[in-house]
């Protein structure tokens, strides 16, 4: 019986050893991703150019007239939101969601929003010059009077959206009074 009660002990005593050294491991193991530039997102860093809110959510936030241009905002969400006025141009949206958000006057130019989803937002006199929009989800936007010179639609959803008087891609033809997912 003694013989046992020593295995337990010493089984007692590798395990400690084991979970105080796994206890000193994660900093290590976080210093290291740090050093290699596997940073997470900070999502509560403050709205500025060129901020990395990867994968953040902002629902329903006041963010009119920000500055979000370059920032990286790969399948960020902003379904609701307050962002009329904002500069997101050169962003990087991929997957980005700005559901119902009203973004009247908001500047896209050059900015890389491949599968956005823009379903139901108010995009009003926005400016998406030179955008990769290619798969966007744009169903039932308002896109009165935008700015779509340049830009790149291929699979863009433009259902029941709102084109009129908009500058198509083309920079030159502005759609007619009316025009209902897509520009006449």
């Amino acid at each position: 019986m003694r013989a046992n009660l020593g295995i337990v002990a010493k089984h007692r005593e590798s395990t400690v050893r084991v979970s105080i050294n796994n206890l000193f491991a994660l900093p290590i193991l976080a210093l290291a991703c740090l050093q290699a530039g596997t940073v997470l997102a900070a999502c509560t860093d403050p709205a500025r150019p060129g901020v990395d809110w990867q994968r953040c959510y902002a629902d329903e936030r006041r963010l009119p007239g920000v500055d979000l241009s370059g920032a990286k905002l790969r399948e960020a969400r902003f379904a609701r939101a307050d962002l009329r006025g904002a500069n997101f141009s050169g962003a990087s949206a991929r997957r980005a969601k700005f559901i119902s958000a009203s973004m009247a006057k908001t500047r896209f130019d050059n900015a890389r929003l491949t599968e956005a989803d823009f379903t139901k937002a108010d995009l009003t006199g926005a400016s998406f010059r030179g955008a990769d929009l290619r798969r966007a989800r744009l169903f039932r936007a308002k896109l009165r009077g935008a700015d779509l010179s340049g830009a790149r639609m291929t699979g863009a959803d433009l259902l029941n959206a709102d084109l009129s008087g908009a500058t198509w891609i083309d920079g030159k033809t502005i759609c007619a009074e009316g025009s209902n997912g897509q520009c006449n």
